[in-house]
């Protein structure tokens, strides 16, 4: 049977994931700061569900609860680090006290929790590792640039630790979303203070932050149909390293790797002249 170990499962695609495990027969260790926003779990009968409690920043939570998980089910076949949280403004008007939180959560919790459960799933020789980025972790936008550094740095750890990880049997899986109804723009994301909005940039990072709290609820993505695929995909025998998540996911990416080319083609002799004779 497989058993999954889920971050940030109070809401979002944490809890559409363990929902749909459990729907198809595997066991799911459930996450989350505050075990009461897991009542769903228990008030469901689910006797496949474990219900934790834990900060991804403090590490002895983290070591403890993994403990726990293991001595309850034995294996951790499927990690998926979707604990996270949003900031809203421009690079300039951020606040780093705000930004340094984000970082802590959306980065380095990722990375503990993964450094928790490795020398597990390297002692099996197996393990499927998912990381939820996001296709602001291919290409940033106005307003959200200190969170999409979040998720650039999600990206660049994800594909280095996929490397390392290959030979050993363990797979690591980007995921890609683009905009869903789970509350990422909503009371979870903190933005700019009143006092420190910069009138310049009201037409780009001001819209687009008007344009992202206008949209909680009505976003395109439906986290319960996003679950199926994630599910899906981490029983799949060869994994993608990248899954991206809604049409403005797959076709950003796309959009991006054109636009990257489109930019530095012309000055492809200039750039190669940089090299050593």
């Amino acid at each position: 049977m497989t058993t999954w170990f889920i971050t940030g499962v109070s809401k979002g695609f944490g809890r559409q994931v363990a929902l749909e495990a459990l729907r198809k027969g595997d066991r799911v260790i459930a996450t989350a700061r505050n075990i009461q926003s897991l009542d769903y779990l228990k008030d469901a009968g689910e006797s496949r569900a474990l219900c934790l409690t834990f900060d991804v920043t403090k590490p002895s939570q983290i070591h403890e609860a993994v403990s726990t998980a293991l001595q309850k089910f034995g294996d951790i076949d499927i990690l998926l680090n979707n604990a996270g949280i949003g900031y809203f403004a421009a690079v300039e008007e951020s606040d780093e006290a705000e930004y340094r939180r984000m970082m802590e959560i959306n980065l380095f919790g990722l990375a503990a929790v993964t450094k928790a459960i490795l020398p597990h799933m390297r002692e099996r020789r197996t393990g499927t590792i998912m990381n939820v980025s996001s296709v602001g972790g291919v290409r940033s936008f106005p307003s959200v640039g200190r969170y999409t550094a979040s998720k650039f740095a999600v990206e660049g750890l994800s594909e280095a630790l996929g490397l390392e990880v290959q030979p050993l049997g363990i797979r690591v899986i980007l995921i890609e979303p683009s905009a869903f109804a789970t509350d990422w723009a909503g009371k979870s994301a903190k933005e700019v203070k009143p006092e420190d909005i910069i009138a310049d940039y009201d037409q780009t990072a001001g819209d687009q932050r008007r344009s992202f709290r206008a949209a909680v609820g009505k976003e395109a993505g439906d986290p319960a149909k996003a679950a199926q695929v994630i599910v899906s995909v981490a029983h799949e025998r060869n994994p993608p390293q990248r899954l991206p998540l809604g049409n403005y996911a797959y076709d950003g990416l796309l959009e991006k790797m054109e636009s990257v080319k489109v930019d530095i083609a012309p000055r492809e002799a200039l750039s190669r002249s940089a090299d050593r004779k």
